[in-house]
């Protein structure tokens, strides 16, 4: 059975508001899929006493849209987006939140159902915060996400999956480990707990939305860069994914806005000239107007809406969508 951390979020809340607010109501989002899969068989690495405790806040109030975010997170975790008819591709899709939280609906549940309607199973990834007391703690959000890369892998028969069709695709802080999957996916950052272990966490491709990549001034997002590296950091070269490409980081896509104004858009232009310069497939797509965390349902009505549409032809012309 499920810890009460892990269970589906609860949407009592919204649909109490919604009695009161027929436009809510109207508005009100499918229901959370059921399907959890837990990271790790027991304490994830790094575990310290106590577990932190898991809190979610709905924003809805303030965004006028179901807007959850999660914190506290001692359980990570995916939640399962199954489609109708699947095609046999899968993303992992990482929500950012500035390592202070992850993102629920907006960089989440709301792609996860995106992708289902094109016939993608999707996993959203709720993976623990560096700054919630765990033992290295900088590389915990690439634990989770080399992890959640060889669960989906596999689980690729459960899942109806092919995989050799899985992409990772990540939001600002969720770029970020989105990135550092990329470059990093054969890092030693954790020690193998069981045979899903022995599979690769080498994504089939890479989709990274506004991402955060530099850990060094100026164009570093400060928030993230203190969240993962503390007040003082020495690392930031490290933390960096743009100085680490090589040939072997997979085909990626890149979205920015020109007028993002919390993570600068030279974060995905030193990435995308670091690509470049290894050869890396690559297709980017910077619009003049979108701001920063637009996700699905803020982009409406801008030109960045179009980045879903632009993304699946993408990964159908590179063979991993059908």
């Amino acid at each position: 059975m499920l810890p009460v951390s892990s269970m589906p979020l609860d949407r009592r809340a919204l649909l109490g508001l919604a009695a009161a607010a027929p436009a809510l109501a109207a508005a009100a989002p499918p229901p959370d899929p059921t399907e959890i899969v837990e990271l790790w068989p027991g304490r994830p690495p790094g575990a310290r006493d106590p577990l932190p405790r898991e809190e979610i806040v709905d924003r809805v109030k303030t965004s006028g849209f179901q807007d959850r975010f999660v914190t506290g997170i001692g359980t990570p975790l995916m939640t399962v987006f199954r489609p109708a008819r699947p095609n046999g591709a899968a993303v992992l899709i990482i929500p950012g939140g500035g390592y202070i939280r992850v993102v629920i609906d907006k960089e989440g549940f709301e792609v996860g159902h995106r992708l289902a309607a094109a016939g993608v199973t999707s996993f959203v990834l709720r993976y623990r915060l560096p700054a919630e007391g765990w033992d290295r703690a900088a590389d915990v959000p690439l634990q989770d996400a080399q992890r959640a890369m060889r669960l989906i892998r596999a689980g690729a028969k459960r899942f109806g999956i092919d995989p050799a069709r899985v992409v990772a695709m990540g939001f600002s802080a969720g770029g970020h480990v989105a990135a550092s999957l990329a470059t990093r996916f054969d890092a030693p950052v954790y020690m193998p707990v069981d045979a899903a272990d022995a599979f690769s966490a080498r994504p089939d491709l890479s989709a990274l939305m506004y991402p955060v990549v530099t850990m060094s001034p100026p164009f570093a997002h400060e928030g993230s860069r203190t969240a993962l590296l503390g007040a003082s950091p020495g690392a930031e070269a490290a933390y960096s994914p743009h100085r680490h490409v090589t040939t072997a980081v997979p085909p990626t896509f890149l979205v920015h806005a020109w007028d993002d104004p919390g993570v600068p858009i030279e974060n995905s232009l030193g990435y995308l000239a670091a690509l470049r310069a290894a050869k890396v497939p690559t297709e980017a797509h910077l619009f003049e107007v979108g701001g920063h965390g637009f996700g699905i349902c803020l982009a409406r009505g801008k030109p960045a809406a179009a980045w879903p549409d632009l993304f699946l032809a993408w990964a159908r012309q590179r063979g991993v969508f059908a």
